[in-house]
């Protein structure tokens, strides 16, 4: 199976397995796993429909399953390509100690998927799914992102005012715990700085901040020097391993197509992050097809797998595929 003659969408029917041992080795650039939980349920769309799956295993079937899949999927990677193993949080022990195992480089990223859960009385309220980003290669694909801005720093942060407009204040000194910043005096408006635990960045880049108006000399005099942070330069928080912005289908707007499908915005963060136009995306497990739905938008390619003919349907029907 080339990559480079098949459409940009193609949507498959059939066993993701049988069906990965025949694609081309080295083929796609970003993989988004979502499999079966082992979470000892089974789940349909709603009490009146039977579109669903079982998800009930045994620790070592579960175990053998996880390892097939990866192993058949690594083969496919780019040595820029990404892998994203999606799983709750209370099972995430079984698939972590595969993927460490596959995998040279492995994160997790903790995606707070609700903010409340008002109907638990004996438990914890569940809260918490986990992204692994795995991958082989030592320079994986990756576009800096960014969360927004939480809404109370923006609020209280960007009070100092200019010519250019409002900013808050950036962090020009070495944590005094530290100790291990550049040491060097720095002269602004006849005041001398000279930080006893040294300064973040080189004399060099400070001195472009002055020549740009962008340092701010406090009133006090104990105080320390700071980089201007302006509000309309800020496109938000560098994307960091807590994603707490994105909501789940049932705390959010979609019309839910598949007992367990993901918000579109987790998957276009997903792959905007570690993917380029025209590059490929592969879903072993689609379901109601929501990486497509992300990928096209996004004019990336994508491969979608799916066992269920419902699952099958239900991705034809949204992308608009006969």
């Amino acid at each position: 199976m080339s990559t480079k003659t098949f459409p940009d969408v193609q949507i498959i029917h059939g066993d993701c397995n049988d069906i990965l041992r025949m694609m081309s080795k080295k083929c796609v650039d970003c993989v988004y796993l979502d499999p079966p939980f082992n979470s000892g349920r089974n789940y349909v769309l709603d009490h009146n429909s039977q579109i669903g799956f079982k998800d009930k295993w045994t620790n070592d079937d579960y175990r053998t399953f996880i390892t097939t899949l990866i192993d058949n999927i690594i083969p496919l990677m780019k040595s820029t390509a990404s892998l994203f193993f999606h799983i709750s949080a209370d099972q995430m022990f079984i698939p972590e100690v595969i993927l460490r195992e596959k995998f040279k480089h492995v994160t997790p990223i903790f995606w707070k998927k609700s903010r409340s859960k008002n109907n638990v009385k004996k438990k914890l309220g569940t809260a918490i799914d986990i992204l692994f980003w795995c991958n082989n290669g030592s320079k994986r694909k990756f576009n800096l992102l960014y969360q927004p801005k939480d809404p109370y720093y923006e609020a209280h942060s960007f009070k100092n005012e200019d010519a250019r407009g409002n900013y808050a204040l950036g962090h020009l000194v070495t944590e005094k715990s530290k100790s291990n910043g550049y040491k060097y005096s720095f002269t602004v408006s006849d005041r001398v700085f000279n930080p006893a635990a040294g300064w973040r960045i080189r004399r060099e880049a400070l001195e472009k901040l002055q020549q740009d108006d962008r340092l701010h000399v406090p009133t006090k005099a104990t105080a320390n020097l700071y980089k201007k942070i302006y509000l309309h330069e800020n496109p938000g928080k560098p994307c960091m391993d807590l994603w707490d912005d994105i909501y789940s289908i049932a705390q959010g707007k979609e019309t839910r197509k598949y007992p367990t499908a993901k918000p579109i915005k987790l998957l276009e963060r997903i792959i905007k992050m570690t993917t380029d136009e025209g590059d490929v995306v592969l879903d072993p497990m689609a379901g109601s097809g929501t990486s497509g739905q992300a990928a096209k938008q996004l004019k990336r390619k994508c491969i979608l797998i799916d066992q269920n003919h419902d699952a099958v349907n239900i991705m034809k029907d949204r992308l608009h595929i006969q």
